[in-house]
């Protein structure tokens, strides 16, 4: 993996380049004199290797760590018209896909500091780097990944209709895992389109699904809880807050078991949102305090978040109106500034209702 299919004096500057070798420590490195190399280069393109050199290129370039591979094939893109990608004998090679994973877990990281742009890069370059009919199983397998985060990313941002949204993204990465037979991933993939739903107004829909995957053994109990939770969201969003308080707190319940406390302090928070809906607000204040004593992840989605479930709250009471108008300007401001903008959607539907009311 990572030879070449033919070798010139280009390819072994680029290469020597890569490994961030001199001229004396590449032909040392190699096992060859130093005129060799420095023939090789000055005539790049005009001289060819001969046949047992081009395997010990072949060998130089195969036993590189990822990085250095990496760097050879971005200087190969950038010293010359051809794209790398034509030099090679087959498509992708393993430190591809060793990279690829590395990129995909740098682009998670991103996308929990809703850092788009730079997730974006990650993502988009493998995306478009190879064809996902011409890919092995690791690679297609790769590729259902990168559109799930490309989802995420859609879904984070608000793009969830049209022909470039996370709807459709995540539609193309259920696809991809049933025909991979992946049947934990593809579900995971149906959860992700159930929130797609609900953040379009499907309420009713959204609902169906969650609760359909609450008992769907391709999940995991963490997953299933989520999905329970996110039953109880979907009813609270409908005004039947009642049973929403029901159902959270069966999952906070769950949560508890499973020692998630990321995912129940989100319950909590949630649930916090469902007693306001209620009327109830010493139980609403209550769940709250919870939430943002016991918050673990300060990502700007989640300060967003509860910035506004607490506005929601502080806003039930006139006293408290105006830090309520308050927090909801603060979390106007980070959803602009990280390019929320679903989060912004339901934040000016707040202040509206607010403003409706008095």
């Amino acid at each position: 993996m990572g030879s070449l299919a033919h070798w010139t004096g280009r390819e072994t500057r680029v290469l020597r380049r890569a490994l961030r070798l001199s001229v004396r420590a590449f032909a040392e490195h190699l096992g060859i004199g130093v005129r060799t190399v420095t023939k090789w280069e000055s005539l790049g393109t005009g001289t060819t290797p001969r046949p047992f050199m081009q395997s010990i290129l072949d060998t130089a370039l195969s036993t590189a760590d990822a990085e250095a591979k990496q760097r050879f094939e971005l200087l190969l893109r950038q010293d010359g018209e051809v794209p790398a990608r034509e030099y090679y004998r087959s498509g992708p090679r393993q430190w591809d896909y060793e990279t690829w994973i590395d990129d995909l877990g740098r682009a998670a990281a991103c996308l929990a500091r809703q850092d788009f742009g730079f997730a974006a890069s990650l993502i988009d370059r493998w995306l478009h780097r190879f064809n996902p009919q011409e890919l092995d199983l690791q690679g297609r397998y790769l590729h259902a990944r990168s559109l799930v985060l490309l989802g995420d990313l859609q879904r984070d941002r608000g793009d969830t209709r049209g022909p470039l949204s996370a709807r459709h993204t995540y539609r193309c990465a259920h696809e991809l895992f049933r025909d991979l037979d992946v049947p934990r991933r593809a579900a995971q993939v149906e959860l992700s389109l159930a929130v797609v739903e609900e953040m379009n107004g499907r309420l009713d829909l959204a609902a169906r699904r969650y609760e359909a995957l609450t008992v769907d053994a391709r999940l995991s109990p963490r997953d299933r809880a989520r999905a329970l939770l996110w039953v109880g969201t979907a009813l609270s969003k409908k005004g039947v807050n009642v049973h929403a308080v029901k159902v959270m707190t069966e999952a906070i319940h769950r949560f508890e078991q499973l020692e998630e406390p990321e995912d129940w302090s989100v319950a909590h928070q949630k649930m916090a949102l469902a007693h306001r809906g209620a009327g109830a607000l010493g139980a609403a204040s209550s769940y709250l305090d919870v939430a943002l004593t016991n918050r673990s992840a300060d990502s700007p989605m989640q300060r967003v978040r509860l910035h506004t479930a607490h506005a929601h709250v502080l806003l039930s009471d006139h006293a408290t109106s105006a830090d309520g108008l308050r927090l909801l300007d603060e979390a106007a401001r980070t959803s602009r500034r990280f390019g929320m903008f679903h989060q912004l959607t339901s934040i000016e539907a707040v202040r509206s209702a607010f403003e409706y009311v008095n």
